[in-house]
């Protein structure tokens, strides 16, 4: 069952209006735990893609992958 344009609209305002009423200091920490998410996501996928690195291989290739993206945001900004 697909959800309706309506209910993810729905979904949608309530979580801007969440975010609204957060305290700057929250919105803060929010990020940083929206990062740190999205980095061990990453990493999963890296050990998925590279079977057999080691944890420190997996932070090096994380890096490239961070330093690569911020080269990307940078050349779009010109």
């Amino acid at each position: 069952m697909e959800p309706t344009k309506e209910l993810i609209d729905a979904l949608y305002r309530d979580k801007v209006l969440a975010a609204r009423q957060m305290k700057p200091s929250d919105k803060f920490l929010a990020g940083a735990r929206l990062f740190d998410f999205a980095c061990r996501i990453t990493m999963s996928g890296i050990r998925d893609q590279n079977p057999g690195v080691n944890d420190e291989q997996v932070l090096e290739i994380l890096r490239q992958r961070l330093a690569l993206a911020r080269r990307l945001e940078q050349s779009d900004e010109r």
